[in-house]
């Protein structure tokens, strides 16, 4: 046991393979772990380096182990796949990992705080309601046009739809479906106004966040974006330039070739894809605000894409510019005029 240098730690709720070498690469432990026996079990390991994809519970048990002295790394599930000989399970998951977080190449992913992990987690309640939003609106509109009653797209359409199941005298709806619409309608309105909770905490605590107050000055980033960006991008001095902070969210054109040959295709749409497309969103509402008329760069722009185009090419610039903010730890400032 006192011969092992690294392990690759394979995840799971309630069993966990470990794989452990020693500094020459031989293999010295084989073997399965509870959830109750995992700390005790690290606690008798000397100080070694335990890798670990970034997957569920990854950040929690990285925490948990540093605090009993080992260097622990998070890789992105991609990467460690490359390393899987043959016969993928718990074992040669392991192994793959733990030949992985050996290799000086390897891209990690930095492991979040308490705190982070909350920040990213509301994020992700959000998203869930949202998800729920759209599909109770879905359902409300097509069960009504199955009626011939056919509104508008958006809240309008929704505040239509409505505003005829609560009229008495409008019975284009039996009385069975309508009431059954009208719990929808409730339940449409109670997911608002839990977002406008979420949305308000987000805000309070972006307020004490020295990333979030710098971000949100720059076009295009409002609270969600940029509480976001601030709670995800945990370090963003991992990345040495601005164009590769961009190319890790997918938000890049795919590039394929052969014999000296490259092509550019669509963007990757890699990395994490709630931001990437908090960034279109936020690309989109600033294409169609006035600054876009004002701004040369998007003028041209305009004149020359389609506005999808346009907009996934602002979100790369924005993401440039959110990281340039993180990085110098300063608000935006606009760019002179040119004379």
């Amino acid at each position: 046991m006192t011969e092992v240098s690294t392990v690759g730690l394979d995840l799971a709720k309630k069993v966990f393979q470990v794989h452990g070498i020693d500094a020459f690469g031989a293999v010295v432990v084989r073997r399965t772990l509870r959830r109750s026996q995992m700390l005790a079990w690290f606690a008798k390991l000397p100080r070694c380096l335990v890798g670990m994809e970034a997957c569920a519970t990854a950040h929690y048990w990285a925490r948990e182990l540093a605090k009993l002295g080992h260097e622990v790394r998070l890789i992105p599930p991609a990467y460690a796949k490359a390393y899987v000989r043959r016969n993928k399970n718990d074992p040669a998951d392991a192994e793959a990992i733990c030949e992985a977080v050996g290799r000086p190449s390897m891209r990690f992913v930095a492991v979040k705080t308490e705190q982070q992990q909350a920040a990213v987690g509301i994020h992700r309640v959000r998203e869930l309601l949202m998800k729920q939003h759209t599909m109770l609106r879905n359902q409300l509109r097509g069960l009504m046009a199955e009626f011939g009653v056919v509104a508008a797209k958006g809240r309008v359409g929704v505040g239509e739809l409505s505003a005829i199941l609560a009229d008495p005298e409008d019975r284009r709806i039996p009385s069975p479906l309508r009431d059954g619409l009208m719990m929808i309608v409730e339940t449409l309105r109670g997911i608002d106004r839990k977002l406008e909770v979420i949305e308000r905490q987000l805000a309070a605590a972006g307020r004490e966040d020295t990333r979030y107050r710098h971000l949100i000055t720059a076009p295009g980033y409002g609270v969600i974006l940029s509480s976001a960006m601030a709670a995800i991008v945990v370090n963003p001095a991992a990345f040495r330039r601005s164009s590769d902070f961009a190319a890790s969210l997918g938000i890049v054109p795919r590039q394929e070739g052969t014999g000296g040959k490259v092509w550019l295709g669509p963007i990757s749409k890699r990395g994490n894809g709630y931001l990437r497309r908090l960034l279109v969103n936020g690309a989109t509402s600033l294409l169609n605000s006035k600054r876009a008329k004002q701004d040369p760069w998007l003028v041209k722009l305009l004149a020359t894409k389609p506005r999808k185009v346009a907009a996934v090419a602002l979100a790369n610039k924005m993401a440039r510019i959110g990281w340039a903010l993180m990085m110098r730890q300063e608000d935006y400032r606009n760019m002179p005029a040119a004379a």
